[in-house]
């Protein structure tokens, strides 16, 4: 189940990319050969107008051909050829395979707020979010909740103690509870930890736990309600907006950091997933939420978007660098040149894939 998930999410983020490409390239006149679902040998294709559209047997993506995008060493290429078309008009149609990814990337955030996402609450918030529990955020060393085994992260569905019990997300009200029981006796808890296994943890408040309040009896625990709220419709698409350019900033600085690594030797690759642990963080997902999945869908596309506008041959940001050279210059660069740098380019990166998927699968076994 978790490789078909991973294929479909891999399907539908590729063909959102080719998708874009598609879209310009016929806006702005160019001929487009053909659109196709999976990588062949080819399994069925129908031709509307000039365009042929196929499903193919290798279901990893899909491509989207535009004629002369590759062009032939020694031959003029047609008017309508992409070589063929004005520059400004080629780096729109490199730039909107990466922009579809994004605009996809925002509308799976924006659906996941909608849906409601499981996130740290306000006190308002938690009066009226349905499922608010209070989460474990900080665990103070060798206090009472670390001995009794609590750990940041876990969710404390209830206290009981010699005067009564507390259940509720209100920290405030926690606190209190706590503060008012005598030091000493025990406190039982039903704690339900992140994989949703429940056990039930005693332990005694002390003094001395609190160094700025040393009288204070005290378990040495820092809770916030969690839950999940939802944002109103109208909402949900500025908040995804603001949150994606969050992610894409972030995810931008980390990409520059691991590049800037790898021509320094100092790249951290137990840091970054291949094919193998995307699927695995795909999978987890799945069995989880449906938000949780479009979640994680969402960060590969915005991944997908910021690796291909590197200046890497064979990637988008590869061509656009070749468009901008063309500008300056102004004249083509040899298609012999720029064919032998892609397929260099490419090599390079399916050293890098074929280095972090060993990586992963050393995660696994290690």
């Amino acid at each position: 189940m978790t490789i078909l998930v991973f294929i479909l999410v891999l399907i539908a983020l590729i063909l959102v990319h080719e998708f874009g490409h598609f879209l310009v390239a016929k806006w702005s006149g160019m001929r487009v050969d053909e659109f196709g679902i999976g990588y062949p040998p080819r399994a069925w294709g129908k031709k509307f107008g000039e365009t042929e559209y196929t499903l193919n047997w290798l279901p990893f993506g899909g491509f989207v051909k535009i004629y002369g995008e590759d062009p032939t060493p020694g031959v003029a290429p047609s008017p309508r050829a992409f070589s063929a078309r004005p520059r400004p008009l080629q780096a729109l149609v490199l730039l909107a395979g990466i922009a579809m990814n994004l605009l996809f990337a925002w509308l799976l955030i924006s659906g996941t707020l909608a849906l409601g996402t499981t996130r740290a609450l306000t006190a308002e918030e938690a009066e009226r979010a349905p499922d608010a529990v209070l989460a474990v955020a900080t665990v103070l060393p060798g206090s009472p909740a670390e001995e009794a085994g609590l750990t940041p992260g876990d969710y404390i569905l209830s206290i009981e103690g010699a005067g009564g019990s507390y259940t509720g997300a209100n920290p405030d009200l926690f606190t209190g509870f706590i503060a008012e029981h005598e030091a000493g006796l025990p406190l039982t808890m039903s704690v339900r930890s992140q994989s949703g296994e429940e056990r039930i943890v005693t332990a005694a408040t002390r003094q001395g736990v609190v160094v700025a309040n040393p009288e204070r009896a005290a378990l040495g625990v820092a809770v916030a309600p969690v839950g999940t709220v939802q944002v109103s419709w109208y909402a949900a698409p500025i908040e995804g907006a603001v949150l994606t350019w969050e992610i894409t900033k972030d995810v931008a600085v980390a990409l520059v950091h691991f590049f800037g690594g790898l021509f320094t030797f100092t790249a951290d690759l137990s840091q970054v997933a291949g094919p193998v642990g995307i699927a695995g963080a795909v999978g987890d997902a799945s069995q989880t939420s449906l938000v949780a999945l479009m979640t994680i869908t969402a960060l590969i596309s915005i991944n997908l978007a910021l690796i291909n506008l590197l200046p890497i041959p064979a990637l988008d940001g590869g061509r656009l660098l070749f468009v901008i050279i063309e500008s300056i210059i102004r004249r083509p660069i040899p298609p012999m040149f720029a064919n032998s740098v892609n397929a260099l380019g490419f090599g390079l990166l399916i050293l890098l894939m074929v280095v972090v998927t060993a990586s992963d699968i050393f995660k696994i076994v290690g």
